[in-house]
């Protein structure tokens, strides 16, 4: 009989309720911020890395998930009694973990060949950050839970995260702007305009979709473009910082523009809190059909 573990890592912000409930295995990213080294979800939550942020003028720094890690966890789940692993990545480009989850794969049945027949690997590229793989994954774990086998979950991921894509707003160009994410200059002069940037989270790449002059019309801009974009009748949920404000705010206007609210929330970690600031909040959804590439 099989038995199927879902698996992902840190950045995709699943709360540790969700994460609990649906069985979901996390494997946490190392961050460096300052002089000391930490383990993202262990060493600290996320209002505590807000709190690390705020108390640090470094701009914190995550590094790859190995591929001797990934043989670690692959032949512990094999060791616990998994048949199927379903590992669903960070985007491809903005981490090299996913080409070691690949390569940890690849080479796995060499390193314990008496693990051949009986396991099974799936890896895959979540295209993104945060909800955008995150939600799906919740999703894939109550397959699981469900008794759905890893071929129809496999199904699923394959249709599913290319339909993707987070609007978000950027409250404070600071991180960004070291973060290499927006020019420093742009940034500098956005700043001192009060100017706010709307990124595009979307097929393995973070763009600058639109820009606001001040907080007050950034919301409403992230739910035109969203409506615009967004699948109708289709579920959404909401991403967000350190501020429950502006995600209070957003999760409203989109619930009065479409007549529902959102599914779930993903409040950012430090995968993805290091390249934005700690404020921030958007939409994350699936795209019209006619969008998809």
């Amino acid at each position: 009989m099989s038995k199927v573990r879902i698996m992902t890592d840190s950045a995709s912000d699943i709360s540790v309720e969700a994460e609990k409930k649906y069985n979901i295995h996390i494997v946490p990213f190392p961050v460096v911020l300052g002089d000391k080294s930490y383990l993202s979800r262990i060493d600290f939550d996320n209002e505590g890395f807000y709190k690390l942020m705020t108390e640090n003028d470094d701009i914190p720094k995550t590094s790859q998930i190995t591929v001797y890690q990934f043989d670690e966890i692959f032949k512990e789940q094999f060791d616990a009694g998994y048949t199927d692993i379903i590992y669903v990545s960070i985007n491809s480009k903005g981490s090299a973990s996913y080409s070691n989850a690949v390569r940890a794969k690849n080479e796995f049945f060499e390193e314990h060949p008496e693990c051949k027949g009986k396991f099974n690997i799936y890896v895959y590229d979540g295209l993104g950050y945060s909800g955008y793989y995150g939600y799906p994954i919740i999703v894939s774990a109550k397959m699981a839970q469900e008794g759905k086998t890893a071929n129809e979950i496999d199904e699923y991921l394959k249709a599913e995260l290319p339909k993707r894509r987070i609007y978000f707003g950027i409250y404070g160009l600071k991180y960004a702007a070291k973060s290499g994410r927006i020019p420093s200059a742009a940034a500098l002069v956005g700043d001192a305009l009060g100017v706010k940037p709307i990124m595009k989270i979307w097929d393995n790449a973070i763009v600058t979709a639109a820009k606001c002059r001040g907080e007050k019309k950034l919301i409403s801009k992230m739910v035109d473009m969203t409506l615009k974009d967004m699948e109708p009748g289709s579920e959404y949920q909401i991403v967000y910082g350190n501020d429950d404000t502006v995600r209070d705010e957003l999760a409203a206007k989109m619930t009065e523009a479409v007549g529902y609210g959102p599914t779930d929330y993903f409040q950012i970690g430090a995968a993805v809190a290091s390249n934005s600031g700690p404020k921030v909040t958007g939409t994350i959804f699936n795209v019209k059909s006619e969008l998809v590439k």
